[in-house]
């Protein structure tokens, strides 16, 4: 149950109301914008809300249900560009919805929590679901029994010093062979393959502040190309900074030799898998009880 204000409810119940929606929403790269579907900018707790967007309907709903919503507004190139909407930048942001008195914004309400789902555009328009914090519920919880590590390399629980300069390199775009291939200068002393399937994040060019996984590292006449996971090539050219983290693939073998952190390793590499358990007694078939990892 909401609790209001003294002042607010005040303001509500009695009947000619000046009341205005207003959104707050912090994108995974640190950056808090403000609108509202006011015809004013308003400003509070910091932030300034531009008028921008339009709230559609939204409803709720009783159980574990994911509520969704969505808002409506116009490309702005001092706001919200169509670039920055393709570039993934809004994609996961968190939104805090605000029922707002306009005449006097200290009398305010938080309505919902939300992150941003899919965004459609057109005619120079864009239209963003927001997802209730419900979804979080359909995410995997725990722990899967799998040959694979589950840990993500440099956490808590991996343990690697990813700071380490043997698991760190700085690359810069020489050329960009499609829209995920590039090929970059400055990782020549590692080995083929040392990042695949690593992560670098962007520090240049219009990708900046950007991460993208990495998911292949190949040396191609003594030039080192990069396969992204993503395509990069429409936003990236010559002179572009990357600043790369090594790969790992989650197997045992990479976690001993690569990183040399087998203490730390999460996965269950001799847990027998469905075929083994489906195999039946054969003639020179080594069930001897020896691991079945080696």
């Amino acid at each position: 149950m909401r609790t209001l204000d003294l002042g607010f409810k005040t303001h509500i119940e009695s009947g000619a109301t000046t009341l205005c929606t207003c959104w707050r929403l912090a994108r995974t790269d640190g950056v808090t914008l403000g609108f509202t579907d006011h015809d004013e900018a308003l400003s509070f707790d910091g932030t300034e809300f531009l008028p921008l967007l339009d709230g559609g309907e939204a409803a709720e709903k009783l159980g574990a249900q994911t509520d969704t919503s969505e808002v409506v507004g116009v490309l702005s190139s001092e706001a919200i560009t169509e670039e920055d909407i393709l570039l993934g930048r809004y994609d996961g942001a968190s939104v805090e919805t605000y029922r707002v008195n306009w005449r006097d914004v200290s009398q305010r309400l938080l309505l919902r929590q939300a992150t941003i789902g899919e965004i459609t555009r057109e005619d120079g328009a864009f239209r963003a679901e927001l997802r209730s914090g419900q979804q979080a519920l359909n995410r995997v919880r725990g722990r899967l029994y799998q040959a694979l590590c589950d840990a993500e390399l440099g956490d808590a629980r991996c343990g690697v010093d990813i700071d380490d300069p043997a698991f760190r390199g700085t690359a810069t775009v020489s050329a960009v062979r499609d829209r995920f291939r590039l090929a970059v200068e400055g990782i020549e002393a590692f080995d083929e393959g040392w990042f695949s399937l690593g992560r670098g994040t962007w520090t240049g060019g219009r990708r900046l502040g950007l991460r993208d996984g990495i998911v292949s590292h190949r040396r191609i006449g003594g030039v080192d190309v990069l396969g992204f996971a993503s395509p990069v090539g429409d936003w990236v050219e010559a002179g572009d900074g990357l600043a790369l983290i090594a790969g790992c693939d989650r197997t045992l073998k990479t976690c001993r030799e690569k990183f040399a952190n087998v203490v730390n390793f999460r996965g269950f590499p001799h847990v027998p898998g469905s075929d083994y358990v489906l195999r039946y007694p054969r003639a020179g078939a080594e069930l001897d009880g020896r691991a079945l990892y080696r």
